[in-house]
């Protein structure tokens, strides 16, 4: 990265953002002017929307090489999320670190669907099986402070990162944690109202088709779904089946062309009233199952 310093002694906020939203674009950055915000805002140490107060404030040498650096990763495609240590999910800040999922937009309908499911109901148990960085999690813990929630995950270090969210959003004693490769750690008396999942979706054989920051950053082993995708829903569809409550839901996100197939999976297993929920492109996200 060779920012054409020499033909301008000053550089702006406005200057270093123009700039370098360019310079994304051209690396194939899908979303470049965020992308700089975000980071700029990250090595500045303050809000983004400082950036917008502060357009014209010159900025410092040392500022700007600390955030070429900053640049220079971003245009390798490592996500700005592992960048910046952080995702927003839900309008709150999440930790995400080497080896955890990074939080996708398109899992907030997880998070409304099981919401809307517990509304108006008390002293619910709550199962989340596959934790990761534990952004559901915190999610749904904001707006039903009330419920006392369960997570596992088969990765130490993803129980330690939602661990870590957690606590900094001041949930640590309502989430209790466990190390479990799916129900497998479950004990056969302990039953839920609700398990919901974000499991592993993506067909093998297209992983390496993805963008780079999903092929080359993101842990591999929350991705992959299988030969068709459905390997860890094929487990998770029965053993929930046998740990939810009468009238409990299991709620899961799928891929968009999985529908079919996970409905019949869950019906084959004895659930029913099996809804599926759109995400805002229109395609088909989070299926709802009742035992």
């Amino acid at each position: 990265m060779t920012e054409p310093s020499d033909s301008k002694t000053v550089w702006t906020i406005r200057d270093v953002l123009t700039w370098t939203t360019n310079y994304l674009k051209r690396k194939g950055c899908e979303t470049p002017r965020l992308d700089a915000e975000l980071l700029l805002a990250h090595n500045l140490g303050i809000e983004r929307i400082r950036l917008y107060l502060d357009f014209d404030r010159p900025l410092s040498d040392g500022e700007r090489l600390g955030f070429r650096d900053l640049v220079r990763r971003r245009a390798l495609r490592e996500p700005v999320a592992l960048i910046i240590g952080k995702k927003e999910f839900w309008s709150l800040d999440i930790v995400v670190t080497p080896g955890v999922l990074i939080p996708r937009p398109e899992t907030e309908i997880l998070v409304q669907v099981v919401l809307e499911d517990c509304q108006g109901l008390l002293n619910l148990a709550i199962l989340e099986v596959g934790c990761g960085s534990g952004a559901p999690l915190i999610a749904v813990s904001s707006v039903r402070p009330d419920i006392q929630l369960f997570a596992c995950d088969i990765s130490i270090n993803s129980l330690n990162c939602a661990s870590a969210n957690a606590s900094n959003h001041g949930f640590a004693a309502q989430i209790f944690f466990f190390a479990s490769d799916l129900l497998e750690s479950v004990r056969a008396e302990h039953m839920f109202d609700v398990i919901y999942s974000n499991p592993p979706y993506i067909p093998s054989n297209n992983i390496d088709s993805l963008a780079p920051e999903i092929r080359d950053f993101e842990f591999r082993k929350a991705l992959d779904g299988g030969l068709d995708g459905l390997d860890l829903i094929r487990r998770l569809i029965p053993t929930s089946r046998d740990r939810l409550k009468p009238g409990g839901r299991l709620i899961l996100e799928i891929g968009e062309e999985q529908f079919d197939s996970v409905k019949k999976l869950l019906e084959t297993n004895g659930f029913s009233m099996v809804r599926v929920f759109k995400d805002l492109s229109g395609k088909n996200r989070v299926v709802k199952a009742v035992t």
